[in-house]
């Protein structure tokens, strides 16, 4: 099947302007010819179809169409391909439409056998147009009073199950014993045995409190993912009831609703879980790469994305993971800095290795490597932060944990990454009057209702 008689969509060779032009890196693996296999990726994503149409003529193609200019191949059937896309093809804040176009419906061609986008670089035009993150990492840590350290947190665990009250108790025990942020995991909303309002109201106060007894500040991370209008009555409440910050599983929910959220201007930090990523980004050989969903993240306004571990339980390699940090950390056209998390399968043991391979910008979200210290939550939060203090004063944890019986528990249980292990280690735009949540009518307590903790 040829794309077209008339023209031809690769140019190897030819130079493209960066200022003009989108491109987009493809790992591609044709079930045929290769080169007609890349023309037909550079065709179908802009003015191509399977046959010459009438509207097609020379003027239109050379304004319109996506051009191939760097071919790379592996063998006969598979390699690199670099596709130029004409800016003009965009609506530069329109990210969905970005995302139709360069992984759209190239992805159910039948001269496929695999297609990955591994990078999409924009142009500086496309990126001003978005607004990025509110906070960034300099708001960030100017809203935590944190200046020069990894900020430490944690998530509930068990993710699901537990009663508000319990989720409240756990939320307190670990801003106490040394954590600065508290995070909703991924599928906690608002079910019936832990509402959402309700969360929200007494994870708050016990918020207050810890930062009564510890003199700092501290961070609470509900999640706020539903559908839009619901989204946003959720973020207003978390506004009304003095929170900080938000979570949104960001893939499951869409960039159109991260920058919908971006947009109502609530003054809060905008948390990203990126829940369901691993269907996109877990073959090598397709889907989309790790770091286009850390790009536009950033671009629609996230201050601190989930990026990977490198040594927890989550996939990712230290090329990838610190690649993708340091594009979150670094300039682009002027834009804030979104702050990288390392989340999932950590436990105190991890922190040197951690700090090493991803520096001192970034939050450490330990779960289970808190809550499940053999003492309890409040000794799994010391214990982490015992760790990272240690690291920060240049002393093994082996030494520091003599002096620190939190953490000597965690590394009896877990062991230290990389040495003898423990037994249980491993090997502008604002929302018209049609959002009212029917759920806010129960959720309203007096703030003079302290919580007894």
């Amino acid at each position: 099947m040829g794309y077209s008689k008339k023209f031809s969509y690769l140019t190897e060779g030819q130079h493209f302007d960066a200022s003009t032009h989108v491109i987009v890196t493809f790992y591609m693996e044709a079930k045929d010819d290769f080169n007609r296999c890349a023309e037909a990726v550079a065709a179908e994503s802009s003015v191509g179809t399977w046959t010459d149409t009438e509207g097609l003529d020379e003027a239109l193609f050379m304004k319109y169409a996506a051009r191939v200019f760097d071919i790379e191949k592996f063998d006969q059937k598979s390699g690199i391909i670099k596709v130029a896309y004409p800016l003009a093809l965009f609506e530069t804040d329109n990210i969905p439409q970005l995302l139709a176009d360069v992984a759209g419906n190239v992805f159910g061609m039948r001269e496929l056998a695999n297609l990955r986008v591994r990078d999409v670089e924009l142009p500086e035009s496309f990126v001003r147009a978005n607004k990025g993150p509110a906070f960034g990492i300099p708001g960030i840590r100017e809203t935590l009073g944190i200046y020069d350290r990894p900020l430490l947190g944690t998530i509930i665990k068990p993710k699901v199950g537990l009663p508000t009250s319990e989720h409240v108790r756990i939320a307190y025990e670990a801003w106490v014993g040394g954590v600065d942020i508290v995070k909703d995991d991924e599928n906690l909303s608002d079910q019936d045995f832990n509402p959402f309002y309700e969360r929200v109201n007494q994870t708050l106060e016990a918020r207050r409190k810890a930062e009564r007894v510890t003199g700092q500040k501290k961070l609470y991370c509900p999640n706020i993912s539903a559908r839009i209008s619901e989204m946003y009555a959720r973020a207003k409440f978390v506004r009304e009831m003095g929170g900080r910050a938000a979570m949104i599983d960001i893939v499951t929910t869409g960039y159109s609703g991260v920058q919908f959220m971006r947009d109502q201007q609530m003054n809060l930090i905008l948390h990203g879980h990126r829940a369901m990523h691993g269907a996109f980004t877990h073959s090598d050989k397709h889907g989309i790469a790790m770091l286009v969903f850390a790009k536009l993240a950033r671009l629609a306004g996230i201050d601190q994305l989930h990026t990977g571990t490198v040594v927890g339980k989550m996939e990712g390699t230290e090329e990838e993971v610190t690649k993708i940090d340091t594009f979150l950390r670094g300039d682009w056209f002027g834009m804030k800095p979104t702050m990288p998390i390392a989340s999932g399968g950590l436990h105190p043991g991890h922190l040197p290795r951690l700090v090493e391979i991803l520096g001192k910008d970034v939050i450490i979200n330990l779960g289970g490597g808190i809550h499940g210290h053999p003492d309890g939550v409040s000794a799994g939060a010391k214990a982490a932060r015992q760790a990272l203090d240690a690291v920060l004063e240049g002393k093994t944890l082996s030494e520091y944990s003599q002096k620190h019986p939190e953490l000597a528990g965690a590394l009896k249980k877990w062991g230290e990454f990389g040495k003898q292990e423990g037994k249980e280690s491993e090997k502008g735009t604002y929302v018209h009057a049609l959002v009212k949540s029917p759920a806010l009518s129960v959720a309203k307590r007096s703030k003079t209702d302290v919580l007894k903790l």
